[in-house]
């Protein structure tokens, strides 16, 4: 009888060793392949990939799992996550640092519709010492603060609705880009164009803020509007007539997100560090992205906090 028992002791726990073997498994995949998750219900596959990294927490908890259940089998499936984190994720661990060559440093910020001091937010901003400042929630109430600290040092300045940039360079050809869901009224303006005449040429230099999403234990990932902007946004960016271009903006999504893909696909691959800038007390995530065509964006990183909910995100973008 005991030797019974044993035997189905032992079963059972090649049972569950083949269980957590298949969730390493599955953990690999879903690293590799995001995609495969389908994007409904409640836009799974885009909830999936703004918190992909994240995913390697997944691994620890199964290293345990498969500790306590002593199976050898198990721990050799980690491997497969872990390799796959690795070399997805292993190279974003690192910046390149700031650049040393003289290239065009830019400042992303979203600066919150209630910062408590706009003031001090765009003195930190132009302490940064960048060439080109882009900032949304940008409210009628703080403008004045930001024109104040900001006029020495950046003498250009352009705004539409609730976004603006400061440039050391001219600014030119200064135009709105509706960013508006289909549903959304006059009066929501969160995307501008304006042309930079930097000592590497003219730029042609967009700032936009897509729309929230939400995430709902019932809903999912409520992020139609933001893909409906995103898509408005790709079709701007796919109709500029200039070679070179930068992108700054919070585009409410990580750039693994495939609600982001009108957009960056038309873009050059940036620096691949994680630069996480959301939320600003306990940033898991960077939703502030700075991207460049026909320019190569390096460098990136977070800058101290402000008085927002973000982190200002800083690049070097070398053309």
């Amino acid at each position: 009888m005991t030797g019974t028992r044993d035997a189905k002791a032992g079963d059972t726990g090649r049972r569950r060793g083949g269980v957590l073997a298949l969730l390493c498994l599955l953990v690999a995949v879903l690293l590799v392949a995001p995609g495969l998750v389908p994007g409904t219900p409640g836009r799974a596959g885009s909830l999936l990939e703004t918190f992909l990294p994240w995913l390697g927490l997944a691994v620890p908890v199964l290293l345990v799992a498969s500790l306590l259940r002593r199976s050898r089998g198990a721990v050799a499936a980690l491997l497969l996550p872990v390799v796959a984190w690795g070399a997805l994720f292993g190279p974003r661990l690192f910046s390149a640092g700031p650049s040393p060559d003289g290239a065009l440093t830019v400042v992303q910020h979203n600066v919150s519709d209630v910062n408590p001091d706009p003031a001090a937010t765009a003195r930190a901003l132009a302490g940064a010492g960048a060439g080109l400042i882009a900032v949304e929630e940008l409210t009628a109430a703080a403008l004045p603060a930001f024109e104040a600290a900001l006029s020495a040092g950046y003498p250009h300045h352009a705004t539409r609705g609730t976004v603006g940039l400061w440039s050391k360079h001219p600014l030119g050809a200064v135009r709105l880009v509706d960013l508006r869901p289909h549903d959304v009224g006059a009066g929501w303006d969160r995307g501008l164009r304006a042309t930079a005449r930097t000592p590497r040429g003219v730029v042609a230099v967009y700032v936009a803020h897509l729309p929230s999403v939400r995430i709902g234990p019932t809903t999912g990932l409520t992020s139609g509007r933001r893909d409906e902007s995103a898509a408005l946004l790709g079709a701007a960016l796919a109709a500029e007539p200039l070679e070179r271009v930068i992108l700054l903006g919070d585009l409410n999504s990580t750039l693994d997100d495939r609600g982001l893909e009108p957009v960056t696909a038309l873009m050059d691959a940036p620096d691949p560090a994680f630069a996480f800038s959301w939320p600003a007390r306990f940033p898991v995530a960077r939703i502030d992205q700075i991207l460049a065509r026909s320019a190569r964006v390096t460098g990136i990183r977070p800058l101290p906090a402000t008085g927002s909910d973000h982190l200002p995100v800083a690049a070097d973008i070398r053309f």
